[in-house]
């Protein structure tokens, strides 16, 4: 929960901080590489599975369970953002699949030690659609320039993923857990809650005192003439890409 929320509020309190890329609001900003995307997504998802499998520090029942359950809500995810996608726009993507695989990932990330496989479906369905639902319609109103979209998926999927652990957790899953408020245990949600309430507060106020303070000694945003050139050459003296003339 930490990790996703923490890093999903800080990137929003740094797009806010630092404003919109040149050209945000006159062009499409597309990636270079989709199937490199898709390659690095799928690394990502096999990696998840030691990520939260592991943290059950041993191989028995919750460990094969966390995997089993991220695994499920990965995909399901997928299928939701690409099923919004498609009553959207008539068509689905495969970047949008992608985020949606990636938003599953970080919702189940709190429970998969806590809910049954049937839960993380439901995570990963509702994960796909906040997520989406926050990438297109509530980065479109406000404006903000978010472009890996790290608020959208990862903080509002951290965000659901933690209350969704407070709603559908089962002890019969994890012995050492609790039950959910759907069994019976209004306490837990409410701890949820809580948690969720102080990563965003401590991570929004420390995002901004770091940033100022950065800015103050080096400064956050560069020229027009660097952003225009590109970091890779002016930062780095070296390009990804050589173009032939």
């Amino acid at each position: 929960m930490v990790v996703h929320v923490s890093s999903g509020i800080s990137a929003l309190v740094m797009a806010l901080l630092l404003g919109k890329r040149i050209g945000f609001d006159k062009q499409t900003f597309r990636p270079h590489n989709l199937p490199w995307t898709v390659l690095g997504a799928g690394f990502l998802w096999f990696g998840w599975f030691g990520f939260n499998g592991g943290s059950a520090l041993a191989a028995n029942a919750i460990a094969a369970n966390a995997i089993v359950t991220t695994n499920t809500a990965a995909a399901a995810a997928g299928l939701a953002w690409a099923f919004m996608e498609w009553s959207k726009h008539a068509s689905p993507t495969l970047l949008g699949t992608v985020s949606g695989m990636v938003s599953g990932l970080v919702a189940i990330t709190p429970a998969c030690g806590y809910v049954s496989p049937l839960s993380a479906i439901f995570i990963g369905i509702l994960a796909g659609i906040f997520c989406f639902l926050s990438v297109t319609e509530l980065k479109s109103f406000f404006r903000y320039d978010d472009a890996l979209d790290v608020f959208g998926i990862h903080g509002i999927g951290g965000i659901w993923g933690t209350v969704a652990t407070g709603l559908l957790a089962q002890k019969s899953v994890n012995l050492t857990g609790a039950d959910g408020l759907i069994f019976g245990n209004w306490h837990q949600l409410l701890v949820q809650l809580i948690m969720v309430i102080a990563a965003v507060a401590f991570s929004a106020f420390m995002t901004f005192l770091l940033y100022k303070f950065v800015d103050e000694i080096l400064g956050m945003r560069v020229s027009e003439k660097e952003e225009l050139i590109g970091l890779d050459l002016t930062q780095h003296n070296e390009s990804a890409y050589t173009v032939l003339e």
